[in-house]
């Protein structure tokens, strides 16, 4: 393999381009849009960077790789990426998803700490966990500055020697055919286009592009401390995070939103999804119950119907392959994502089988209790 075309600059396409150009591929960059677009279900101002994933070791494996490579793209960049605030689980019971995550965590050797409601109240300027059993707590995990770092990733790509295009492109017999008429051919082509891979594949790839609801409250100064750690509520579907970048304290009901299709215009937020996220804090974080609503805006998820990403070779063209279904938690995993994709293309590592383009069963969802069975 010593040409590439990817087309999607989101986390997995722009992380393929960078892994590629590093390992001296030439590779090609298309994209519609600017990297980082809000349009793009890797836009927007921030991501959790979390480990946790159940019972599933080899997502929490990939995870815990992708912190490194995060770190390598922050000092090929020059940019702060990665804000280490911590991620607090709240656990409702002794055996569900917090606890299973724990037994993960410490089988693959990532840092993480069982608090007592008291210690973990003491993390957040407010807080309520009467109807909590304990509070998960990985200290190395926080967020990724989203739109930064798909920008970043571009960069790093283009400085090793990747060639950037923006332009719309749709498949034609194993190459790819640009909006003006540019036909495009490599020895490897890859679809990372995240909501758009139903259009282009249809039949192939099972998506629902969902819009999500982002609400950002005006929560003082304690809230922009980078002692508060940001927060996932699996059985309320609910996750958050203190006040990054002047913000405002970010809370976002994660139950699946309606569906959006990848090329219509994001709407404004919905007084129910602000109720949504009101009662959240209210219940939480009782001293946000009246704060200000600062900004709220909305995104997509592309979302595969087991929450499991797609990475696998097209079943007919030879050198077509299809990466996607970030499901709502694929962004961190990025980079190493993609290094484990150019292996595969290799011939030197597999990828697991519930990557695959098959026929997909819902299940329980490794984002949130808000979707799959």
């Amino acid at each position: 393999m010593d040409s590439a075309i990817v087309v999607g600059a989101g986390t997995f396409g722009a992380s393929l381009a960078w892994v590629m150009a590093r390992e001296g591929i030439a590779v090609t960059l298309v994209d519609q849009f600017e990297p980082g677009d809000a349009r793009a279900s890797s836009g927007g101002e921030s991501r959790l960077y979390r480990c946790s994933h159940g019972l599933e070791a080899d997502y929490t494996r990939m995870a815990w790789r992708a912190r490194t490579l995060w770190r390598e793209l922050e000092a090929a960049t020059g940019e702060e990426l990665l804000l280490e605030r911590g991620v607090a689980w709240f656990a409702h019971r002794e055996d569900g998803w917090e606890a299973a995550s724990e037994r993960t965590l410490r089988a693959c050797d990532v840092p993480v700490e069982r608090l007592s409601v008291e210690d973990a109240a003491r993390r957040f300027p407010s807080f309520a966990g009467d109807d909590l059993e304990f509070v998960l707590l990985e200290p190395e995990a926080g967020a990724v500055r989203a739109a930064r770092a798909v920008r970043a990733l571009v960069r790093a790509a283009r400085d090793e020697g990747a060639v950037v295009k923006r332009a719309r492109a749709a498949p034609a017999d194993g190459a790819i055919l640009l909006d003006d008429g540019t036909r495009m051919e490599a020895g490897v082509v890859v679809w990372a286009c995240g909501g758009w891979l139903q259009d282009l594949f249809p039949g192939l790839v099972s998506l629902r592009v969902t819009c999500q609801e982002l609400l950002f409250f005006d929560g003082g100064p304690a809230w922009a401390a980078d002692t508060v750690p940001a927060w996932v509520d699996y059985d309320l579907a609910a996750y958050g995070t203190s006040d990054l970048d002047g913000l405002g304290v970010k809370a976002a009901p994660d139950v699946e939103g309606p569906p959006l299709h990848p090329d219509a215009p994001l709407p404004p937020v919905s007084a129910e999804g602000e109720a949504a996220a009101r009662g959240y804090v209210q219940r939480r974080f009782p001293a946000l119950a009246r704060a200000p609503l600062r900004d709220g805006r909305c995104c997509r998820y592309e979302l595969s119907p087991d929450s499991n990403f797609i990475a696998a070779p097209h079943p007919v063209q030879d050198g077509v392959w299809i990466v996607g279904g970030g499901s709502g938690h694929g962004f961190k995993h990025g980079p190493a994502m993609a290094e484990r994709v150019v292996r595969a293309m290799r011939g030197v590592g597999e990828l697991p089988a519930h990557f695959g383009l098959h026929e997909r069963q819902v299940a329980r969802s490794l984002r949130t209790a808000g979707s799959g069975a």
